[in-house]
């Protein structure tokens, strides 16, 4: 678990990372002369296009990755009680085999 926060964290701070870098690009477009600035704000305006389209895509990955871990979770929460069980059941067992030994002692 702490492997996904970490690669979600890393994502996000990426995903950060572009759109300062957008922000960066917008303050550097308007000090440029009109040609250049019409070309500068629509690459501007495709990044910002895609910056959202990746959020959007980030998002709905982790939505999934969340639906898909809880559902395995609750699918192996009976099979872990059943575990839990018999393991306290084989550890009864075995103190009743070390109480055997030592009365015969």
């Amino acid at each position: 678990m702490e492997e996904k926060k970490s690669s979600t964290q890393d994502i996000e701070k990426v995903l950060k990372e572009i759109g300062d870098k957008i922000e960066e690009l917008v303050k550097k477009g308007a000090d440029a002369g009109m040609d250049a600035k019409e070309d500068i704000e629509k690459k501007i305006q495709d990044l910002k296009d895609n910056k959202t389209s990746l959020e959007s895509e980030f998002k709905k990955g982790k939505e999934i990755l969340e639906r898909e871990f809880k559902e395995r979770t609750e699918d192996f929460k009976p099979k872990l009680q059943e575990s839990k069980g018999l393991f306290k059941e084989g550890l009864k067992q075995i103190a009743l085999a070390f109480k055997t030994l030592l009365a015969k002692k």
